[in-house]
């Protein structure tokens, strides 16, 4: 069927429409900012622009679809964030009716409605209600932390826990919670396309096992090989953790404090109706969760890997900072030459050619990892042009390649944490655009402290060799 996704750019409708593309839907996906989805999605995705503020475009971008997917939230934006999400989700149901759409699927958070619940967990519960206001059947699916990279409940989780070998924390960490892998949140948003009749439904829907918050950051550190403590503490408030959280992560305080504040609220699966009308859908447990998240090596499954999941498109020209938990060093070059020409230069990288900057970094830093009983610089490459999945690139390893339009090294150094180096070429009107980037995942404090005490370094050695890549595929044959 034709469906609309709204929320297109963020965390689970990026995932959603590849998805729903596969099972054979036609999808039109609505954003506020249309240019950060071209090239995202293969060329059957519909992309349309406009606010969700502007009832005319709406209703227009609407007309024609059965079902629409309402997945967006006003948190990260606005202080008042509860009102703006009433006001635009009353507006999407209003809209959603006079375009003639059967169903609406919405993705809210789990909470039990007779508790004291968080501002943050009744406005997800109120944007339901609104959106059942329009009088167009509405499909409710409540989550509490969802498993996955790039989820911000998991990012914020997968900081906290990586660069604090002790923590000190408040009391909302013995709240238990029944956390969800991304995979199984996708498997019931499409499974509400083909569900049986047309009335308004909620559904509560959580994995395998529920844990104390303090549980899940123990064991998501044991399946990063980290050893961490973590000490309760009775005066910490939701304020107080958010400054914290704003201090330690990436993540602001003006969003964690929301999401703190809800975690004193405890979101269990009470209702088992998702297991009744989705048979078919067996949600994984916690540790299985954590591990495809953090899966980086995975290369047949597009969904667990993060190069993959993240379109690097876009990020600015020449960015320094963290995505989804990965530190990054990214260079953009435009060039006059052809992609072929920019490929076979930086297809050509190692070995005797070097790597076209600072190549007496390059070779201390191989000494350097000799002297600690790593590969080293020693091994080459195998043929100066040729390269194939599984080469030797000096300390790199080939993980991905394709002929003239991209090569993925993954590091074999002994580092405190995985990295890659990526190189992706694509034309540009007569030329091509060159984008060369440093990927670190770091492992533990000790990782984060090592990326930016080479952080001096790598703004000479990277700029530098984009540069010299454009340079040598411009020159003549």
């Amino acid at each position: 069927m034709r469906v609309l996704v709204t929320g297109a750019t963020g965390y689970i409708g990026g995932r959603l429409v590849p998805r729903l593309r596969e099972a054979g839907h036609e999808v039109r996906a609505y954003a506020r900012a249309a240019g950060r989805l071209r090239g995202r999605f293969d060329a059957g995705v519909e992309i349309v622009e406009g606010d969700i503020a502007d009832a005319a475009a709406l209703e227009d971008a609407l007309r024609g679809c059965e079902a629409a997917y309402y997945l967006i939230h006003t948190m990260g934006s606005t202080r008042g964030f509860a009102d703006a999400d009433r006001v635009a989700a009353r507006a999407f149901g209003e809209a959603a009716a006079r375009a003639g759409v059967r169903r609406i699927i919405y993705l809210g958070g789990l909470g039990d409605d007779r508790d004291e619940l968080s501002t943050h967990l009744r406005s997800r519960h109120e944007v339901g209600a609104m959106l059942r206001a329009g009088g167009v059947a509405v499909i409710e699916f409540r989550a509490a932390i969802i498993i996955g990279s790039g989820s911000i409940s998991f990012e914020m989780m997968r900081y906290l826990t990586e660069r604090l070998p002790v923590m000190i924390a408040p009391r909302w960490v013995m709240t238990r919670c029944q956390p969800i892998a991304i995979r199984d949140v996708l498997a019931y948003l499409i499974a509400a396309l083909d569900l049986a009749g047309v009335d308004s439904r909620v559904y509560e829907i959580g994995g395998a096992d529920i844990l104390p918050y303090r549980e899940m950051m123990l064991r998501f550190a044991r399946a990063r090989g980290l050893r961490r403590a973590i000490v309760v503490v009775p005066f910490f408030t939701a304020r107080l953790s958010s400054y914290w959280v704003h201090l330690v992560t990436p993540v602001p305080a003006r969003l964690a404090q929301p999401l703190i504040a809800g975690l004193r609220n405890e979101v269990i699966v009470r209702d088992r109706a998702a297991t009744r009308d989705f048979p078919q859908i067996a949600p994984m447990g916690f540790d299985e969760a954590v591990h495809r998240a953090l899966d980086r090596y995975r290369m047949v499954d597009v969904q667990s890997t993060w190069f993959d999941a993240f379109d690097l498109r876009t990020l600015p020209r020449d960015f320094t900072g963290v995505q989804e938990g990965m530190l990054i060093d990214m260079r953009v070059r435009d060039c006059s030459a052809t992609p072929e020409r920019v490929a076979n230069v930086f297809g050509s990288l190692g070995g005797a050619r070097g790597w076209l900057a600072a190549n007496w970094l390059w070779r201390v830093r191989g000494w350097m990892d000799r002297w600690v009983g790593g590969v080293g610089l020693r091994r080459g490459r195998r043929s100066p042009t040729d390269l194939r999945i599984g080469d030797a690139v000096d300390f790199w390893r080939v993980e991905a390649y394709e002929p003239g339009r991209l090569l993925r090294l993954r590091a074999e150094m002994k580092l405190p944490g995985r990295a890659w180096l990526q190189f992706e070429v694509e034309p540009r009107g007569a030329g091509s655009v060159l984008r060369q980037g440093a990927f670190f995942e770091p492992q533990g404090l000790f990782g984060f402290l090592y990326w930016y005490a080479v952080a001096i370094f790598h703004e000479w050695v990277f700029a530098r060799m984009a540069t010299r890549i454009v340079r040598e595929a411009e020159r003549p044959a």
